[in-house]
């Protein structure tokens, strides 16, 4: 009886200490899971261009549905809650290389009458297909207005501090 005792404690015991290891501790984030993370951007001369730490709050996404960019993604996959990493994304692994196609010269008259023009000013867009995006004005003319939808880090190689905060699995 004492025995059974005894070996009853020791089942329980390890069961609590395989609790309180974590559980799922060591699980890694994958594509489908909704992760949570907090991160710091800076280009290649130190200077910091987005924070979520200066946000308060981390930024959550699901893994693999490109909604980040390719590098940023890349990164998290493979992660552990509370992993911290530093990665150095290419132009080509964050938001590409310029493309001259995404300069637009459109007729004065597509934009609302009482709409301020000024260079420089963000505006929203949206595409035959009816994808909305953002672009700068960059030329104003006589009729015509010329706008740059290029992102404003093209062509920038990036550097993320990426800290793992949560991993929701996905279905």
């Amino acid at each position: 009886m004492k025995k059974l005792l005894l070996l009853s404690t020791v089942i329980i015991i390890g069961s609590l200490t395989l609790i309180g290891c974590g559980g799922g501790s060591d699980q890694a984030a994958k594509d489908g899971d909704t992760v949570s993370v907090h991160y710091t951007g800076t280009l290649e001369d130190g200077t910091q261009f987005d924070s979520s730490y200066d946000r308060g709050e981390p930024l959550t996404f699901t893994l693999g549905v490109g909604r980040m960019i390719k590098g940023f993604e890349d990164a998290v996959r493979g992660m552990k809650v509370g992993e911290v990493k530093t990665v150095t994304l290419p132009p080509e692994e964050a938001y590409g290389e310029y493309n001259v196609d995404l300069v637009v010269t459109l007729s004065r008259d597509q934009f609302p009458e009482d709409m301020e023009l000024a260079i420089g000013k963000m505006i929203s867009l949206q595409n035959t297909a009816g994808q909305q995006f953002t672009a700068v004005i960059v030329e104003i003319g006589d009729s015509t207005v010329t706008v740059d939808a290029n992102h404003e880090l093209v062509g920038e190689t990036l550097i993320f501090e990426i800290e793992l905060v949560s991993i929701t699995p996905g279905a």
